[in-house]
Formats: structure tokens, C-alpha cells, sequence
């Protein structure tokens, strides 16, 4: 059985990843969470996904201080990574002794019968400013404002004004792509409005989810599209049809770390 409809758990775990697939076409949330059908990935996608699998590794390594000699003799392409990042962004990856900061930083917030989870790549905090940085490993920056849309952004901020004493404008958010041979980064500030429009916006979308998800488990009633879904859902003209390249996905019997695990590989990949 799915997590999401286990009812013996305290809280249902969810990240960014659920929360931009379930606004984006709740039919599809309902085919990868609860019927547990995923499609195989294309070669070139899982190879994406693994070479940014390595890269996080090497840069979480890196800011532990381990050995990252051998990812680098073994992968050209993140040597050449790396020291690109090191010349393009100097101020962050050289650590400084009065400033705290951690690589796979995770943190939780619990809204309703909701835990929400994030886990930040890199977060620099200090006296007066936190910063998150993201390592995004496709080759090309998404629209600046498909970007702010995103959940990963919209979740990301607000769960780190939520869980500490920075004000809202004290936080910003930075997307460096690390693929082109210049590296390139995208920054977002953040504000009170900003962090009130967001926490309205996710009120809204959990209250919906909760709905959905009961209706689900006590009826089987599926979930429906969003008004004039059909002109803004990448996936709605192929949710009628089984595709001989779905299979049943091991993912409703695997943990919620696992589960969390592949979510974020798949946000490696552009769309």
C-alpha cells in the first residue's frame, strides 16, 4: 500500500516533488504515488540522472572535506564541473570559519496532517542572511519564472523562514546549472507577501489533497483534472492509454527515504 494512504502513520510525508506533480495534474499524481505505475526511463534520462546522482556526491564529499580525488579521475565531465563552479562561484564554495553551512541540509515542517520535507544542497546561514544553493545538473537554466513557480523554490523558502529566525527578506535561493561549459545561476529573493502568498497557495493544495486522498481510500474515487486541464497538462492526452513502457513500480513498498531518494533524482531532469 501507498504511504500516502496509510492511515496508521502520523503524518504523510511530502516534498516538492509531490506538490508540483499534484497541481500540476492530480490524475497523474494518482497514477505514480497511489497506483504505483511508473514509466521506464529513457536511456539518455537515466544516465542524466546518474551523472547528477555522482555530482551531488562529489559535492557533498567535497564540503565534508572526504576524498574526492577518485569521482574526479573517474568522470572528466565533473573535474571540468567542479572547477568551472569553483572559478564562476568563488564566494560560496570557499568556506569560511565564522559561517555555518551544510550539504544535503534536511529539514521538516508539519502543516496539518501534512509533514512537509525538503533537503537543500547547500545552506550557508549566517548572522544576518541564509542561503540556499541548488546544483542543478542539466545543460540548460529553465525560464526565470517557470522557475519562482516551482514548488522546489516556493517550499524551499518558505519551510527555512518557518523552521528559523530569518525573516523572510533574509533568505534568498540560488539554482546554479552546472552542465554549460560557464556555469550559470539564478537567484530569488524572498519577502513577507511572498511567504504569505505561499502559504495560502499550499493551504489550498493540501486542503484538495486530504480531500482527494480520502475520497480515494474510502471510495476509489479517482482524482480529476484541473479546469481546462487538457490546454497546460504535459501528461493529459496520455493518462487514458497503458503504455506497454509502464510497469508496476516497487515504490509503494519502499521507505519514505527511498521514496524521497528518487523524487529528487527525477527533478534533475528538465522539462
Amino acid at each position: 500500500m501507498s504511504d500516502l494512504l496509510d492511515k496508521t502513520s502520523p503524518l504523510i510525508r511530502l516534498s516538492q516533488g509531490h506538490l508540483n506533480l499534484v497541481e500540476c495534474c492530480p490524475p497523474k499524481f494518482q497514477q505514480v504515488y497511489l497506483d504505483c505505475l511508473s514509466p521506464l526511463p529513457f536511456p539518455e534520462q537515466q544516465e542524466s540522472t546518474q551523472w547528477g546522482s555522482r555530482f551531488h556526491l562529489l559535492m557533498q564529499q567535497r564540503e565534508l572535506a572526504l576524498p574526492i580525488e577518485p569521482l574526479l579521475q573517474a568522470d572528466v565531465e565533473l573535474d571540468r564541473s567542479l572547477t568551472a563552479l569553483t572559478q564562476a562561484a568563488p564566494d560560496i564554495l570557499v568556506k569560511d570559519a565564522h559561517t555555518w553551512r551544510e550539504a544535503e541540509h534536511c529539514r521538516t515542517l508539519g502543516v496539518g496532517d501534512f509533514l512537509l520535507t525538503v533537503i537543500y544542497d547547500l545552506l550557508i546561514a549566517e548572522t544576518s542572511r541564509a542561503r540556499i544553493l541548488d546544483w542543478k545538473t542539466y545543460r540548460q537554466p529553465q525560464d526565470k519564472k517557470k522557475l519562482a513557480s516551482n514548488w522546489q523554490t516556493r517550499l524551499y523558502l518558505y519551510v527555512l523562514a518557518e523552521t528559523t529566525d530569518y525573516a523572510p527578506e533574509q533568505i534568498t535561493m540560488t539554482y546554479w546549472f552546472v552542465k554549460p561549459a560557464k556555469p550559470q545561476s539564478v537567484t530569488f529573493t524572498y519577502s513577507q507577501l511572498k511567504h504569505q502568498k505561499t502559504q495560502q497557495d499550499l493551504a489550498s493544495l493540501l486542503n484538495n489533497l486530504e480531500h482527494w486522498l480520502e475520497a480515494y481510500r474510502q471510495k476509489q474515487i479517482a482524482f480529476t483534472h484541473s479546469p481546462n486541464c487538457q490546454t497546460k497538462c504535459p501528461y493529459y492526452q496520455y493518462l487514458g492509454i497503458v503504455d506497454r513502457n509502464l510497469n508496476i513500480s516497487k515504490n509503494c513498498d519502499r521507505s519514505q527515504e527511498d521514496l524521497l531518494t528518487s523524487i529528487a533524482d527525477i527533478e534533475e531532469i528538465s522539462i
